[in-house]
């Protein structure tokens, strides 16, 4: 349970810094010329949806390390792997449905954030999980 709350909040903590600072410092002029985005964003909206994305992440996380361990390998691979999954509706299904202002500045923004976002998380995985027992083993899982 403890390693399920620290995944959550290391997805939160991860997804947070790095999309604030995209949004609000180093892409803001970038955020700011798409008109679809509210200009006062209903904050919990985003907070439960990363409530929700962590937890389903660290389910998912949790069932491969009780069968196959953890490494730093693994924690990275896991969470890039996510990112793609994630990341392919927001640079991609995005610059397609929306009038965003230009298509290739978009995705490169988006691929950009989302690399440092999921890296960010699989370090923290990694950290969360590096006792856990490798292989099928069965071994100790204590944090």
């Amino acid at each position: 349970m403890r390693r399920h709350v620290l995944t959550i909040l290391a997805f939160i903590v991860a997804t947070f810094v790095t999309q604030a600072l995209s949004h609000f410092v180093v892409a803001a002029d970038h955020y700011a010329a798409v008109t679809y985005i509210r200009k006062e964003p209903i904050f919990a909206f985003g907070f439960l949806a990363m409530v929700i994305q962590g937890a389903i992440l660290s389910a998912l996380y949790s069932q491969l390390t009780n069968r196959y361990g953890s490494t730093v390998a693994k924690a990275l691979g896991f969470s890039c792997l996510m990112g793609v999954f994630l990341v392919s509706y927001i640079a991609l299904a995005e610059a397609a449905k929306y009038q965003v202002p230009n298509i290739a500045s978009w995705i490169g923004v988006e691929l950009t954030s989302n690399l440092v976002q999921f890296s960010l998380f699989g370090s923290f995985l990694n950290f969360i999980y590096r006792n856990a027992a490798t292989g099928n083993s069965g071994g100790s899982r204590a944090l």
